[in-house]
């Protein structure tokens, strides 16, 4: 199976994880079901509530990027930007192993 993989990772400001989340879990369904989605799940760090990382895996580098440019996507970087304690950290992986 091709495709690609993401792993982002987000931090929330101390006392902001819970309306972090929120926002988060408002992009489940429209990401979902964005062309070229086969996966997009979110999960929360058991140590560290204020760690959120998403999962995704996408037909390709191009859905990926179509994914980015959308609506949604765009009103979360909007709405997330005062809510983050870092810069998201994004990750592309390729799967290597059968």
């Amino acid at each position: 199976m091709g495709g690609i993989n993401v792993v982002a990772r987000f931090r929330a400001l101390e006392g902001m994880d819970h309306k972090l989340k929120e926002i988060l879990l408002a992009l489940i369904v429209p990401s979902r079901a964005d062309e070229g989605c086969i996966s997009y799940d979110l999960h929360q760090a058991i140590d560290d509530p204020s760690v959120f990382v998403f999962y995704e895996t996408w037909e390709s580098k191009a859905h990926l990027d179509r994914h980015a440019s959308t609506p949604h996507v765009q009103q979360f970087r909007s709405k997330a930007k005062d809510l983050l304690a870092e810069p998201a950290q994004v990750i592309l992986l390729s799967k290597i192993s059968t």
